[in-house]
């Protein structure tokens, strides 16, 4: 694919899966209505607001009825307890989040303690009822594809509804390299499981290698705004200049 028309249907299908993200550490009222004004565009809306978890009532009440509202628990160190995780996944309900995103706790995995792993998911899963938890793995930390895998394993294990690669928050985000092995775990699951791509994707290039990626690994079609996410704050640009008729590019190549 390398015409206009086909890079726009891959900017649409982007901007139909992208949590539209606000997770820094000055954000405020203002810009949380930015944020829920920007989410509905001429080409469709959003998938959800990811937001802090002080700010989900807020961007409940401003967010169009079709966009979700996507927050983060024990974030980002995943440094917490079970039950202090459980408590914030309860809270974060109870102010209006629809979507929980927690980060596992990967310094445990990285000392061999997978198990903990699991029983985070599965604790914060069972408080998060049905709403879909994102487990995020953060890869660019566990650096080696066997770490990667281990976790992606045990995250689905405690029942994650979605992996997801990462903070954003740290040096090393979201790569094509983890976005492998992520959906190479999802495609070999007992049971349905989405992937969310975060941290680093500004264009619409970037965002289209990461769905042919979805396209090969788990199926031609597969990717959709209830099994694959991109969480970024500078994609929307992107993605509008590509459905407003800028020139094509050629998708990233490499990992």
């Amino acid at each position: 694919m390398t015409d206009l028309l086909a890079e726009q249907d891959a900017a649409r299908l982007a901007l139909r899966c992208l949590d539209l993200t606000n997770l820094n550490d000055d954000c405020d009222d203002a810009a949380i209505r930015a944020l829920a004004e920007r989410a509905v565009t001429r080409f469709g809306s959003v998938s959800a607001l990811c937001v802090w978890p002080r700010f989900a009532r807020l961007a409940r009440d401003l967010a169009a009825p079709d966009v979700k509202i996507a927050t983060v628990v024990v974030f980002p160190s995943g440094e917490a307890t079970d039950e202090e995780a459980m408590e914030e996944t309860r809270a974060a309900l109870f102010e209006g989040a629809d979507e929980i995103d927690m980060v596992i706790p990967y310094r445990d995995l990285m000392e061999g303690r997978d198990a903990s792993v699991r029983s985070r998911v599965e604790r914060v899963k069972r408080s998060a009822g049905e709403a879909p938890v994102k487990a995020i793995l953060e890869t660019g930390v566990l650096a080696s594809a066997r770490m990667m895998r281990r976790a992606a394993d045990a995250a689905i294990e405690g029942g994650a509804d979605f992996l997801k690669t990462s903070t954003g928050k740290v040096p090393v985000n979201a790569t094509l390299s983890a976005a492998e092995i992520l959906l190479t775990a999802i495609s070999t699951a007992d049971r349905p499981v989405g992937f969310k791509a975060a941290g680093g994707i500004r264009t619409t290039a970037e965002a289209w290698a990461y769905l042919e990626m979805a396209d090969r690994i788990v199926g031609e079609g597969w990717a959709s705004p209830q099994t694959f996410r991109f969480g970024a704050s500078g994609l929307l640009d992107s993605l509008i200049a590509t459905l407003n008729g800028a020139a094509p590019v050629t998708a990233a190549e490499g990992y």
